[in-house]
């Protein structure tokens, strides 16, 4: 037996279950739109997906629009956000989290994460809060719901508005409740990867009517719902989801909660085969969450029991073996250029200052889960056990072999493998 990157045979040949996956559904739903005439954001099935998706989430509003980034703008900016607040965000979360922040003229407060959970830390966010906070976003990272518990008891605290990114979660709940319902609002995305997907798309939910006519008279022009085409009573802009997209969305949602099913059977699976594999630890489900649509398994990897493998050369090796894992963000949000004095400052507003010196930040589990982590992304649970057999059985096999890749590839040479 030889390691496939070494020139062995690898694991698995055969594809993993591909994604996005789509059917008649959508193609007959697409169909109806494009021979309707209306293929903007007035189509009727723009209308008839939000209602589905806010009652799947048991919320009383939803607010469609192009996508997940804008609908985290569109949330802050009607819950007020502005020049010179500050809004607390988790150092681990794609940048449109904090960017949407700086859009609105806020300055974001990069917080640690839970070292189990990978979410937004809630003593953290106590620690953070200042007399400029305004308010918390907390991701739903992975489709783990965060502690809503905690977080809501802050928010209370000091008055805070609190928004639920949960671009990953569709369908995730909380205690039995689904996300979505316990902040100010919730925003989803649609993006081509994520669980529910048009390839672009997003939408706001929430539960106050004010903040929903906020929401939608934003995306549309500054329009009211009662008023005339040409009439608009506030300033905005056209962020509209399209009919088509909507009609996507509306045979997506159908596919779901099967899916989310499969994908959980699967991980549960992963989690017993390896229950007693030394080197890979998958952290233990928070017994809160009572729904996680799993839309990224997070792995943490112990290069001791690889005989020293560092991270990168055991992902070139298990993928040459056909298993398509990859590392987790290369450095927490913070460390990105756009959080560079020279990018932000006096730029923004004139009221804007940074609440931290963003390029000497070092959150110690945030820096630790972009040293140690190891994604697995959704796709690979929509098959079948073998799929994950295979998955285990490529890291047992380059377990047992690592020597032979510590020898032919000394460190520091892993970069030059190809």
């Amino acid at each position: 037996m030889e390691l496939a990157l070494l020139g062995g045979a690898p694991v698995r040949t055969e594809p993993f279950p591909s994604w996005p996956v789509y059917g008649r559904r959508e193609e007959q739903s697409l169909l109806s739109v494009l021979e309707s005439g209306s293929w903007g954001g007035y189509n009727k099935k723009v209308e008839e997906f939000e209602t589905a998706f806010a009652a799947l989430h048991q919320v009383r509003y939803g607010v469609s629009c192009a996508n997940g980034t804008v609908a985290l703008e569109v949330a802050q900016r009607c819950l007020g956000i502005r020049c010179g607040d500050e809004v607390i965000v988790p150092a681990i979360t794609f940048v449109a989290t904090a960017s949407t922040v700086l859009l609105c003229h806020a300055a974001p407060v990069f917080v640690d994460i839970d070292p189990v959970t990978l979410n937004i830390s809630p003593s953290a966010v106590e620690a953070a809060v200042t007399p400029r906070t305004k308010a918390i976003i907390a991701v739903h990272f992975g489709g783990q719901p965060a502690d809503m518990d905690a977080l809501q008891a802050v928010a209370r605290r000091h008055r805070l508005a609190l928004i639920e990114d949960a671009a990953h979660a569709h369908g995730a709940s909380w205690r039995g409740a689904p996300v979505g319902q316990f902040g100010d609002a919730a925003t989803f995305s649609f993006q081509m990867f994520k669980l529910v997907t048009s390839g672009e798309g997003g939408i706001l939910l929430t539960d106050s009517e004010a903040l929903a006519e906020k929401a939608w008279a934003y995306c549309n022009h500054g329009r009211r719902k009662d008023a005339g085409w040409y009439e608009h009573f506030a300033l905005g802009t056209n962020y509209r989801l399209t009919g088509f997209q909507a009609a996507v969305l509306i045979a997506q949602l159908d596919e779901l909660a099967a899916q989310s099913a499969t994908r959980r059977a699967n991980v549960a699976h992963l989690r017993k085969l390896l229950s007693s594999f030394q080197g890979l630890r998958l952290e233990p489900d928070d017994p809160r969450v009572t729904a996680n649509p799993c839309y990224l398994i997070m792995l943490r990897y112990d290069p001791a029991e690889f005989g020293g493998l560092d991270r990168a050369l055991f992902l070139q090796a298990l993928q040459a073996e056909g298993v398509p894992a990859r590392p987790t963000y290369p450095f927490p949000l913070y460390r990105n250029p756009l959080f560079r004095a020279a990018n932000l400052a006096s730029r923004l507003c004139s009221e804007w200052r940074a609440p931290q010196d963003y390029a000497s930040l070092n959150l110690p589990e945030s820096e630790r889960v972009c040293r140690d982590g190891i994604w697995l992304e959704q796709n690979l649970f929509l098959g079948t056990t073998r799929d994950v057999e295979d998955i285990v059985a490529a890291c047992e096999k380059i377990q047992k072999l690592a020597a032979r890749l510590t020898v032919a590839h000394p460190a520091g040479e892993s970069a030059k493998i190809k």
